[in-house]
Protein backbone atom coordinates (compact mmCIF):
# COMPACT_ATOMS: atom_id res chain seq x y z
CA UNK A 1 0.00 0.00 0.00
CA UNK A 2 1.11 3.23 -0.82
CA UNK A 3 3.06 6.02 1.57
CA UNK A 4 4.44 8.77 -1.09
CA UNK A 5 4.17 12.17 -2.03
CA UNK A 6 5.27 14.08 -5.36
CA UNK A 7 8.07 15.67 -3.95
CA UNK A 8 11.35 13.65 -3.44
CA UNK A 9 12.59 15.24 -0.26
CA UNK A 10 16.79 14.30 0.89
CA UNK A 11 17.03 12.33 -2.49
CA UNK A 12 21.04 12.32 -3.11
CA UNK A 13 21.14 13.09 -6.89
CA UNK A 14 24.70 13.23 -7.43
CA UNK A 15 25.08 9.23 -6.10
CA UNK A 16 26.06 8.17 -9.12
CA UNK A 17 26.58 4.65 -9.84
CA UNK A 18 30.16 3.95 -12.03
CA UNK A 19 28.66 1.87 -14.85
CA UNK A 20 25.10 3.33 -15.39
CA UNK A 21 25.32 6.84 -14.33
CA UNK A 22 22.05 6.70 -13.30
CA UNK A 23 21.02 7.85 -9.27
CA UNK A 24 21.56 5.24 -6.72
CA UNK A 25 17.56 5.07 -5.23
CA UNK A 26 18.14 2.13 -2.79
CA UNK A 27 21.20 1.17 -1.17
CA UNK A 28 21.96 -1.33 1.24
CA UNK A 29 24.80 -2.83 3.08
CA UNK A 30 25.76 -4.90 5.30
CA UNK A 31 21.83 -6.24 6.23
CA UNK A 32 21.08 -8.86 8.66
CA UNK A 33 17.92 -10.07 10.35
CA UNK A 34 17.51 -12.78 12.38
CA UNK A 35 14.12 -14.29 13.55
CA UNK A 36 15.18 -15.98 16.71
CA UNK A 37 17.97 -19.02 15.38
CA UNK A 38 17.27 -18.17 11.77
CA UNK A 39 19.25 -15.53 10.37
CA UNK A 40 16.92 -14.49 7.43
CA UNK A 41 19.18 -11.63 6.21
CA UNK A 42 22.96 -12.83 6.67
CA UNK A 43 24.94 -9.25 5.36
CA UNK A 44 22.79 -8.76 1.98
CA UNK A 45 24.22 -5.87 -0.28
CA UNK A 46 22.18 -4.50 -3.67
CA UNK A 47 21.85 -1.32 -4.93
CA UNK A 48 18.84 -0.11 -7.34
CA UNK A 49 19.39 2.42 -9.67
CA UNK A 50 16.54 5.39 -10.37
CA UNK A 51 14.08 4.86 -12.32
CA UNK A 52 14.68 1.10 -13.27
CA UNK A 53 13.93 -2.57 -11.97
CA UNK A 54 15.66 -4.59 -9.69
CA UNK A 55 14.30 -8.07 -9.88
CA UNK A 56 15.44 -9.88 -6.33
CA UNK A 57 15.00 -13.79 -7.09
CA UNK A 58 15.43 -16.40 -4.86
CA UNK A 59 13.97 -19.88 -3.67
CA UNK A 60 11.03 -19.91 -0.68
CA UNK A 61 12.91 -19.15 2.25
CA UNK A 62 15.71 -17.32 0.84
CA UNK A 63 14.81 -14.10 2.62
CA UNK A 64 13.15 -11.70 -0.29
CA UNK A 65 10.38 -11.05 1.79
CA UNK A 66 11.86 -10.59 4.76
CA UNK A 67 14.55 -7.89 2.50
CA UNK A 68 11.11 -6.02 1.08
CA UNK A 69 9.97 -5.72 4.73
CA UNK A 70 12.77 -3.86 6.26
CA UNK A 71 13.33 -1.51 3.22
CA UNK A 72 9.89 -0.52 3.92
CA UNK A 73 9.90 0.09 7.77
CA UNK A 74 7.86 -2.74 8.93
CA UNK A 75 10.37 -4.56 10.65
CA UNK A 76 13.90 -3.44 11.84
CA UNK A 77 17.18 -4.88 10.93
CA UNK A 78 19.59 -6.25 13.60
CA UNK A 79 22.61 -4.84 11.24
CA UNK A 80 23.58 -2.94 8.76
CA UNK A 81 22.85 -0.17 6.68
CA UNK A 82 20.19 0.75 3.99
CA UNK A 83 19.51 3.74 2.54
CA UNK A 84 16.38 4.56 0.60
CA UNK A 85 15.42 8.22 -1.18
CA UNK A 86 18.01 9.32 0.23
CA UNK A 87 16.53 8.17 3.81
CA UNK A 88 18.25 5.98 6.59
CA UNK A 89 15.48 2.99 6.93
CA UNK A 90 16.12 2.81 10.55
CA UNK A 91 16.97 6.65 11.68
CA UNK A 92 14.14 7.87 9.02
CA UNK A 93 11.27 5.65 9.21
CA UNK A 94 8.81 8.16 9.08
CA UNK A 95 10.20 10.32 6.45
CA UNK A 96 10.61 7.27 4.62
CA UNK A 97 7.20 5.66 4.51
CA UNK A 98 6.59 9.47 2.74
CA UNK A 99 8.36 8.20 -0.50
CA UNK A 100 7.78 4.41 -0.57
CA UNK A 101 4.72 2.01 -1.66
CA UNK A 102 4.08 -1.49 -1.39
CA UNK A 103 2.59 -4.57 -2.80
CA UNK A 104 2.58 -7.48 -0.59
CA UNK A 105 2.05 -11.06 -2.18
CA UNK A 106 -1.88 -10.67 -1.64
CA UNK A 107 -3.73 -7.73 -1.92
CA UNK A 108 -4.13 -5.76 0.86
CA UNK A 109 -7.58 -3.60 0.56
CA UNK A 110 -10.53 -3.76 2.84
CA UNK A 111 -13.25 -6.20 1.29
CA UNK A 112 -15.53 -3.98 2.56
CA UNK A 113 -15.28 -0.94 1.00
CA UNK A 114 -15.47 0.13 -2.75
CA UNK A 115 -12.56 0.14 -4.95
CA UNK A 116 -13.14 3.93 -5.19
CA UNK A 117 -13.37 4.10 -1.45
CA UNK A 118 -10.53 1.68 -1.07
CA UNK A 119 -8.08 4.39 -2.93
CA UNK A 120 -9.63 7.49 -1.53
CA UNK A 121 -9.04 6.49 2.22
CA UNK A 122 -5.62 5.83 1.75
CA UNK A 123 -5.07 8.89 -0.33
CA UNK A 124 -7.15 10.83 2.56
CA UNK A 125 -4.17 8.53 5.11
CA UNK A 126 -1.85 10.46 2.65
CA UNK A 127 -3.02 13.80 3.79
CA UNK A 128 -4.32 15.09 0.02
CA UNK A 129 -7.04 16.94 0.41
CA UNK A 130 -10.61 16.02 -0.64
CA UNK A 131 -10.71 16.82 -3.63
CA UNK A 132 -7.32 15.49 -4.70
CA UNK A 133 -7.86 12.20 -3.26
CA UNK A 134 -10.86 11.98 -4.80
CA UNK A 135 -9.50 12.80 -8.33
CA UNK A 136 -6.37 10.87 -7.80
CA UNK A 137 -8.82 8.08 -7.16
CA UNK A 138 -10.46 8.92 -9.96
CA UNK A 139 -7.64 8.69 -12.26
CA UNK A 140 -6.11 4.91 -10.73
CA UNK A 141 -9.37 3.62 -11.67
CA UNK A 142 -9.39 4.35 -14.86
CA UNK A 143 -5.69 3.73 -15.55
CA UNK A 144 -5.79 0.24 -14.18
CA UNK A 145 -9.52 -0.43 -16.22
CA UNK A 146 -11.66 -0.54 -12.82
CA UNK A 147 -13.53 2.54 -13.44
CA UNK A 148 -17.10 0.07 -14.39
CA UNK A 149 -16.06 -1.82 -10.89
CA UNK A 150 -15.90 1.57 -8.71
CA UNK A 151 -18.25 1.13 -6.54
CA UNK A 152 -18.65 -2.49 -6.10
CA UNK A 153 -17.25 -3.95 -2.92
CA UNK A 154 -14.01 -4.89 -3.26
CA UNK A 155 -15.16 -8.38 -1.94
CA UNK A 156 -17.04 -8.94 -5.30
CA UNK A 157 -13.56 -8.52 -6.79
CA UNK A 158 -11.87 -11.73 -8.81
CA UNK A 159 -8.19 -11.99 -7.70
CA UNK A 160 -6.67 -10.41 -10.81
CA UNK A 161 -8.91 -7.04 -9.94
CA UNK A 162 -8.15 -7.13 -6.15
CA UNK A 163 -4.16 -7.04 -7.40
CA UNK A 164 -4.76 -4.28 -9.91
CA UNK A 165 -6.60 -1.92 -7.20
CA UNK A 166 -3.66 -2.59 -4.59
CA UNK A 167 -0.94 -1.44 -7.43
CA UNK A 168 -3.08 1.54 -7.50
CA UNK A 169 -3.30 1.77 -3.87
CA UNK A 170 0.29 2.08 -4.11
CA UNK A 171 0.30 4.80 -6.38
CA UNK A 172 -2.50 7.20 -4.69
CA UNK A 173 0.88 8.63 -3.14
CA UNK A 174 3.24 8.83 -6.57
CA UNK A 175 5.83 6.97 -4.70
CA UNK A 176 9.46 7.13 -5.62
CA UNK A 177 10.37 4.26 -4.93
CA UNK A 178 7.69 0.83 -4.92
CA UNK A 179 8.62 -2.64 -3.45
CA UNK A 180 6.66 -5.21 -5.16
CA UNK A 181 6.96 -8.44 -3.72
CA UNK A 182 6.04 -11.37 -5.74
CA UNK A 183 3.15 -9.48 -7.27
CA UNK A 184 1.89 -11.65 -9.74
CA UNK A 185 1.87 -15.00 -7.50
CA UNK A 186 -1.32 -16.73 -7.95
CA UNK A 187 -2.59 -14.81 -11.51
CA UNK A 188 -3.68 -16.07 -14.88
CA UNK A 189 -1.50 -15.58 -17.72
CA UNK A 190 -3.90 -12.55 -18.89
CA UNK A 191 -3.80 -10.54 -15.67
CA UNK A 192 -0.28 -11.06 -14.65
CA UNK A 193 0.91 -9.59 -17.87
CA UNK A 194 -1.29 -6.44 -17.46
CA UNK A 195 0.60 -6.51 -14.50
CA UNK A 196 3.76 -6.54 -16.19
CA UNK A 197 2.19 -3.99 -18.60
CA UNK A 198 1.45 -1.44 -15.44
CA UNK A 199 4.98 -1.81 -13.90
CA UNK A 200 6.45 -1.16 -17.12
CA UNK A 201 4.60 1.96 -17.43
CA UNK A 202 5.29 3.29 -13.69
CA UNK A 203 9.06 2.78 -14.80
CA UNK A 204 8.40 4.72 -17.58
CA UNK A 205 7.20 7.79 -15.35
CA UNK A 206 10.31 7.49 -13.55
CA UNK A 207 9.28 5.02 -10.47
CA UNK A 208 12.20 2.67 -9.04
CA UNK A 209 11.07 -0.94 -8.74
CA UNK A 210 12.04 -3.86 -6.60
CA UNK A 211 10.98 -6.83 -7.26
CA UNK A 212 11.10 -10.35 -5.78
CA UNK A 213 9.94 -12.83 -7.61
CA UNK A 214 10.59 -16.92 -8.24
CA UNK A 215 9.33 -16.54 -12.35
CA UNK A 216 12.32 -16.04 -14.62
CA UNK A 217 9.69 -15.06 -17.24
CA UNK A 218 8.22 -12.75 -14.57
CA UNK A 219 12.44 -11.32 -14.10
CA UNK A 220 13.36 -11.22 -17.66
CA UNK A 221 10.07 -9.03 -19.19
CA UNK A 222 10.70 -6.77 -16.01
CA UNK A 223 13.96 -6.17 -14.67
CA UNK A 224 17.26 -4.49 -16.01
CA UNK A 225 19.11 -5.78 -13.30
CA UNK A 226 19.08 -9.42 -10.80
CA UNK A 227 20.08 -10.02 -7.37
CA UNK A 228 19.69 -13.67 -6.65
CA UNK A 229 19.58 -14.32 -2.69
CA UNK A 230 19.27 -17.80 -1.05
CA UNK A 231 19.79 -18.61 2.23
CA UNK A 232 19.66 -14.58 3.27
CA UNK A 233 23.00 -14.26 0.89
CA UNK A 234 23.62 -13.02 -2.05
CA UNK A 235 25.23 -15.19 -4.30
CA UNK A 236 24.80 -13.43 -7.71
CA UNK A 237 24.01 -10.37 -9.16
CA UNK A 238 23.82 -8.23 -12.60
CA UNK A 239 21.74 -8.40 -15.92
CA UNK A 240 20.37 -11.40 -16.99
CA UNK A 241 23.49 -12.28 -20.25
CA UNK A 242 26.07 -11.39 -17.23
CA UNK A 243 24.43 -13.94 -15.14
CA UNK A 244 24.10 -16.54 -17.38
CA UNK A 245 27.73 -15.96 -18.45
CA UNK A 246 29.00 -16.37 -15.03
CA UNK A 247 27.17 -19.66 -14.78
CA UNK A 248 29.21 -20.65 -17.97
CA UNK A 249 28.92 -23.26 -20.58
CA UNK A 250 26.99 -22.36 -23.99
CA UNK A 251 25.16 -24.55 -26.84
CA UNK A 252 26.36 -24.73 -30.09
CA UNK A 253 23.75 -24.84 -32.72
CA UNK A 254 24.95 -26.00 -35.96
CA UNK A 255 22.78 -26.38 -38.90
CA UNK A 256 24.61 -28.11 -41.76
CA UNK A 257 23.48 -26.76 -45.36
CA UNK A 258 22.27 -30.25 -46.86
CA UNK A 259 19.48 -31.68 -44.38
CA UNK A 260 20.99 -35.42 -45.53
CA UNK A 261 23.83 -34.46 -43.63
CA UNK A 262 21.98 -33.87 -39.61
CA UNK A 263 22.82 -37.51 -38.83
CA UNK A 264 26.36 -37.40 -39.98
CA UNK A 265 27.30 -34.27 -38.57
CA UNK A 266 25.68 -35.36 -35.30
CA UNK A 267 28.33 -38.46 -35.35
CA UNK A 268 30.96 -36.09 -35.96
CA UNK A 269 30.27 -33.98 -32.96
CA UNK A 270 30.05 -36.52 -30.70
CA UNK A 271 33.62 -38.07 -31.38
CA UNK A 272 34.86 -34.87 -30.45
CA UNK A 273 33.93 -35.53 -26.93
CA UNK A 274 33.92 -32.05 -26.08
CA UNK A 275 31.78 -31.68 -22.71
CA UNK A 276 31.70 -35.58 -22.35
CA UNK A 277 28.07 -34.85 -22.84
CA UNK A 278 26.70 -36.16 -25.87
CA UNK A 279 25.20 -33.82 -28.56
CA UNK A 280 21.50 -33.86 -29.37
CA UNK A 281 19.61 -33.91 -32.60
CA UNK A 282 16.51 -31.08 -33.01
CA UNK A 283 14.99 -32.46 -36.06
CA UNK A 284 12.19 -29.84 -36.25
CA UNK A 285 15.01 -26.71 -36.67
CA UNK A 286 17.63 -29.21 -38.60
CA UNK A 287 20.27 -28.45 -35.94
CA UNK A 288 22.58 -30.30 -33.96
CA UNK A 289 23.16 -29.27 -30.57
CA UNK A 290 26.29 -29.47 -28.40
CA UNK A 291 27.75 -28.14 -25.39
CA UNK A 292 30.70 -26.20 -25.05
CA UNK A 293 32.65 -24.39 -22.69
CA UNK A 294 35.49 -22.40 -25.14
CA UNK A 295 35.83 -20.17 -28.15
CA UNK A 296 38.34 -22.86 -28.71
CA UNK A 297 36.09 -25.60 -28.67
CA UNK A 298 33.93 -23.84 -31.13
CA UNK A 299 37.24 -23.08 -33.95
CA UNK A 300 38.08 -27.13 -33.16
CA UNK A 301 34.03 -27.82 -34.54
CA UNK A 302 34.58 -25.74 -37.15
CA UNK A 303 37.77 -27.49 -38.38
CA UNK A 304 36.15 -31.28 -37.91
CA UNK A 305 33.47 -30.69 -39.39
CA UNK A 306 35.18 -28.96 -42.43
CA UNK A 307 37.69 -31.79 -42.52
CA UNK A 308 34.62 -34.54 -43.01
CA UNK A 309 33.90 -32.41 -45.66
CA UNK A 310 30.49 -31.67 -44.19
CA UNK A 311 29.38 -27.89 -45.43
CA UNK A 312 27.99 -25.37 -42.32
CA UNK A 313 24.92 -23.91 -43.24
CA UNK A 314 24.51 -21.89 -39.81
CA UNK A 315 26.12 -21.92 -36.91
CA UNK A 316 25.35 -20.14 -33.34
CA UNK A 317 25.52 -19.95 -29.95
CA UNK A 318 23.18 -19.58 -27.12
CA UNK A 319 23.86 -18.97 -23.62
CA UNK A 320 21.82 -21.01 -20.52
CA UNK A 321 18.23 -20.24 -19.67
CA UNK A 322 17.54 -17.87 -16.59
CA UNK A 323 16.16 -21.61 -15.52
CA UNK A 324 19.07 -22.84 -15.75
CA UNK A 325 21.09 -19.96 -13.87
CA UNK A 326 18.85 -20.48 -11.27
CA UNK A 327 19.17 -23.97 -10.56
CA UNK A 328 22.84 -23.61 -10.92
CA UNK A 329 23.50 -21.28 -8.08
CA UNK A 330 20.66 -22.24 -5.67
CA UNK A 331 20.65 -25.97 -6.56
CA UNK A 332 16.87 -25.76 -6.82
CA UNK A 333 14.49 -25.00 -10.08
CA UNK A 334 12.64 -22.20 -10.90
CA UNK A 335 8.96 -21.86 -9.90
CA UNK A 336 5.96 -22.13 -12.06
CA UNK A 337 2.95 -20.38 -11.73
CA UNK A 338 1.30 -23.10 -10.31
CA UNK A 339 3.73 -24.27 -7.46
CA UNK A 340 5.03 -20.87 -6.13
CA UNK A 341 4.31 -20.87 -2.66
CA UNK A 342 4.52 -17.69 -0.28
CA UNK A 343 7.60 -17.88 2.23
CA UNK A 344 6.80 -18.22 5.68
CA UNK A 345 10.03 -17.33 7.56
CA UNK A 346 9.23 -13.69 8.25
CA UNK A 347 7.06 -13.08 11.37
CA UNK A 348 5.03 -10.19 12.13
CA UNK A 349 6.39 -7.64 14.16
Amino acid sequence: MSVGPDTLLGMKQNDKHPESGRPVAVSVRGLVKHFGETKALDGVDLDVHEGTVLGVLGPNGAGKTTLVRCLSTLITPDAGKAVVAGYDVVLQPRQLRRVIGLTGQYASVDEKLSGRENLYLIGRLLDLSSKEARSRADALLERFSLTDAATRPARTYSGGMRRRLDLAASMIGRPHVLYLDEPTTGLDPRTRNEVWTEVKAMVRDGVTVLLTTQYMEEAEQLASELTIIDRGKVIANGGTDELKAKVGGRTLRVRPADPLELRPLADALDELRLTGSPSAVDTESGEVLVPIISDEQLTTVVGAVTARGLIIGSITTELPSLDEVFLSLTGQKASSQQDVRPEFEEVAV
